[in-house]
């Protein structure tokens, strides 16, 4: 574009907001120009680290976590242009999909940096001070399985039966899978990790769940035309990003928690109090996205595969 047409077409926009562009010109004459720390704010970004202990790879346990959320936030931003507007081609689809999928793998991969790059004496010391916090309390992870799936798939499996889309959100959010995991078996009681999460999040759940409940990842495939459903990219791009979250994620979160809480000696738990192994190892939960993209045999081994 010429200068003019820049200049006509700046006046055209201030002109709508009800600003004159004479007063927006000035503000840029007087206005500093933008650095890379201001932009990403990397001052406030490095001031958010606040270890409870002594002990230095404490440091890591939080950035590492912190991490994860940036990302996690990726992944709901990107599922957005996916569930938000009416239509969508199958190439957009599936692009989307990949890149959330690539979201999954790259904090696959990261374990590492936990699994390897802590001190298990160090890790076993700060631990306790963290309790009864988890990672179980990650809101946006919970949002991202609202958002990618039909809540039917999200509910524990022995108590599908009694839920249908007739069901209050509120009903559906007391036999989700992950309720279990907060209920002290011996007295059927919630625990303080559960009441906690509760209390901070029910509401915006419940009003998540609500909002997805007809344009979540799944709903949208199913409203895909026939022809469009088949499409081969498409289908692989589901599957993969369902095998990714539900399989690979948990287990690479299983085998870290395995080096800390796992051993010949007593077992530990995990620092909200559930039983690790069977809440996070996807043989278990057999949660799954998409059931109908899959095999009767490839549902039957989840997590073995």
């Amino acid at each position: 574009m010429s200068k003019d047409e820049i200049l006509k077409a700046l006046e055209e926009k201030y002109e709508k907001l009800g600003v004159p562009l004479d007063s927006m010109l000035e503000g840029l004459l007087w206005s500093t120009p933008i650095t890379y720390w201001d932009y990403i704010q990397t001052d406030a970004l490095l001031g958010l680290q606040t270890p409870r202990t002594t002990q230095p790879d404490e440091m890591v346990f939080i950035m590492y976590h912190q991490v994860n959320e940036l990302l996690f936030k990726m992944i709901l931003w990107e599922i957005d242009q996916v569930a938000k507007p009416i239509d969508i081609s199958a190439d957009r689809f599936s692009m989307h999909l990949m890149r959330i999928s690539r979201y999954f793998d790259m904090l696959c991969s990261s374990f590492t940096v936990m699994g390897d790059g802590m001190e298990k004496e160090q890790y076993l010391k700060f631990r306790n001070t963290l309790t009864p916090a988890s990672g179980f309390q990650s809101a946006q992870y919970r949002k991202i399985e609202f958002a990618s799936t039909e809540l039917i798939n999200l509910i524990d499996v022995r108590y599908r039966d009694t839920i249908d889309r007739n069901s209050s959100f509120k009903n559906a959010y007391d036999h989700l899978y992950w309720q279990a995991a907060g209920v002290n078996h011996k007295t059927g009681k919630k625990s303080t990790l559960i009441k906690l999460f509760d209390k901070k999040y029910m509401g915006d759940f419940i009003d998540f769940m609500e909002d997805y409940n007809d344009c979540n990842l799944s709903k949208k495939f199913k409203q895909l035309p026939k022809e469009v459903q088949e499409n081969e990219e498409l289908i692989k791009a589901m599957r993969h990003y369902d095998h990714t979250v539900n399989v690979k994620w948990t287990l690479a979160h299983y085998h870290a928690a395995g080096k800390y809480l796992g051993g010949d000696e007593k077992e530990l738990e995990a620092t909200g109090g559930s039983s690790w192994r069977k809440y996070l190892h996807p043989k278990y939960q057999r949660r799954i996205f998409y059931p109908y993209l899959w095999s009767k045999e490839e549902i039957e081994t989840w997590g073995t595969f």
